[in-house]
């Protein structure tokens, strides 16, 4: 028997559906566009010359900023500063290290890597998420892929090279579409993106860009990496469960029994590596260590007289333990890591520790050029004060018309959604896109924390239907191997209903979770934001 998934669109031959038609256009405009790193040196020549033109004709706008408030303009207005003059190349020319090392999510990425590096090469990781999906009943073999997917994320690329493939194994030798296996775990790791039980590397990154944003209207104001803990901890279970309804009900039963037929001439059925009895000691060592590390740092916060509370409050908020959460992610992942490796003898001894350290860091070459390129367009961005004429000039509109409530964020996951079908670095459009929103929604109301756990339900839904995503051709390959005309289109069309349950199912999520419940997104999280004099 056939498998329909090559059958999903009913457009006769040579005339193409809408759908294609929008898939075509999707994958032209991304085409379109230059390298990451390309494209935000081409936005800093840009934003040289623009500001140069705004600075001629003097655009400007009324600071909404009460007097006396910080970072308010004196004379109560914010006008645009060249960068074509002196003043603005000297700027440029000086300033230019001092942006790459202070870009705020520079440091905590590299800091928080190294700790998950030591439990990825050790092969913790690993064997948690095979002895996740393998032990799992076939009753819940597919809720556990999501979920495992999703966990996936803190150790970076772990879930795409290592848990899809597996996914796809199992489903197979379970006589189940192994595509459908393929697509549950894709979901769960592209998909759900954001979303997880623990911080990962993405929330500081995140936030350090989403604090340089906010400071263009607060110059105090501070955004740490739990600042959308509790909501994406919640949004863990949701993915979860929206994941599992869209493979068991609408994907695989439009994909229909699996002929092996259709498979790649040299494919040869893999079987997925069980878990060793070693590998079990080890996880269970691993286990005890984590637990002595939650008990040895929630003496420092839990207790009334735990030393990284507030020093002057003595409340969590605000306390040097959150302020220090990279420090916590990196000791809680590279003590058990190190635990692991010492009992299956994948690590040894401190040089072990090391060299996974530094091949951690070596991979992250390319991240770190593109942060140089990334941290000179924001600064110079924030110095020609085109972000805040932006935000004045949209909050302003946006108030016009009266769209200042909640379903103002719809629009904005949309949009973020749309942008990042072109722009899959989640890094590099939240780079581009925060400096423009956050003051912009920050001026009608609402608060970084807010807004930037919005961002992230955009920035994660349309990740499985865009080949910009960096892994589409990862995907690809592993699917090719069980369908071998398997073509950008179909892969495309499979996921589409993932995107499209995620984006209504967790946008109303947000809007329960924030809106109706009045819960934080984060520990010590505002909703809303009001300008202090």
């Amino acid at each position: 028997m056939q498998s329909s998934v090559s059958h999903h669109s009913s457009a006769p031959p040579g005339k193409k559906s809408p759908f294609t038609r929008f898939l075509d256009t999707v994958e032209w405009l991304g085409n379109l566009l230059p390298h990451p790193v390309t494209l935000f040196a081409s936005l800093c020549l840009a934003l040289f010359v623009a500001s140069g033109i705004a600075g001629y004709f003097e655009l400007s706008v009324a600071d909404p900023r009460p007097e006396g408030a910080a970072g308010r303009a004196a004379d109560g207005i914010i006008a645009v500063n060249s960068l074509v003059n002196a003043e603005g190349v000297q700027l440029i020319v000086t300033q230019m290290v001092k942006n790459f090392t202070g870009f705020a999510p520079l440091g905590t990425v590299l800091v928080a890597m190294m700790g998950v590096a030591v439990a990825e090469h050790s092969g913790l990781l690993s064997a948690v998420m095979r002895s996740l999906v393998l032990g799992a009943s076939k009753r819940l073999v597919t809720m556990t892929i999501v979920f495992a997917a999703i966990v996936s994320n803190t150790a970076s690329e772990l879930g795409y090279v290592v848990l899809i493939p597996l996914a796809a194994m199992i489903f197979h030798s379970l006589g189940r579409h192994p595509l459908a296996g393929l697509a549950a775990a894709f979901a769960g790791v592209s998909g759900g993106y954001s979303a997880n039980i623990l911080l990962g590397t993405v929330d500081p990154l995140l936030s350090g860009i989403t604090q340089t944003a906010a400071q263009m209207i607060d110059p105090h104001y501070q955004v740490g990496p739990e600042a959308n803990w509790y909501f994406m901890a919640a949004s863990t279970l949701i993915v979860t469960l929206l994941g599992t309804l869209v493979t068991e009900k609408i994907v695989e039963p439009k994909l229909g029994p699996y002929n092996p037929e259709d498979a790649s001439a040299d494919f040869v059925p893999e079987e997925a590596q069980a878990v060793t009895e070693l590998e079990r000691k080890g996880m269970r060592n691993a286990g005890v260590a984590a637990l002595v590390v939650c008990a040895v740092l929630a003496l420092t916060i839990v207790p009334e007289w735990g030393i990284l509370r507030h020093p002057e409050t003595g409340a969590v908020s605000g306390s040097p333990f959150l302020k220090g959460i990279v420090a916590m992610i990196v000791v809680f992942f590279a003590i058990p890591g190190f635990v692991y490796g010492k009992t299956v003898g994948t690590m040894k001894n401190d040089r072990d520790v090391i060299d996974a350290m530094a091949k951690s860091i070596g991979s992250l070459g390319l991240y770190i050029v593109l942060v140089f390129f990334a941290a000179q367009f924001v600064a110079l961005f924030k110095w020609t004060n085109f972000g805040q004429v932006i935000a004045v000039s949209g909050a302003d509109m946006l108030q016009s018309i009266g769209l200042t409530g909640p379903m103002l964020f719809f629009a904005f996951i949309v949009i973020c959604g749309i942008i990042n079908l072109s722009l899959g670095s989640a890094s590099a459009q939240w780079a581009v896109t925060a400096p423009i929103f956050v003051p912009m929604l920050m001026l009608v109301g609402y608060a970084p924390e807010t807004i930037q756990a919005a961002y992230r339900i955009g920035d994660s839904v349309t990740n499985l239907i865009t080949p910009m995503m960096s892994y589409f051709g990862l995907i690809m390959a592993v699917a090719t191997k069980y369908k071998r005309d398997l073509g950008i289109g179909t892969l495309i069309a499979t996921m589409l209903p993932y995107t499209l349950v995620f984006l209504v199912g967790w946008s109303l999520f947000f809007f329960v979770w924030v809106f109706g419940l009045g819960f934080p997104v984060g520990p010590g999280s505002a909703t809303y934001f009001e300008m202090l004099p």
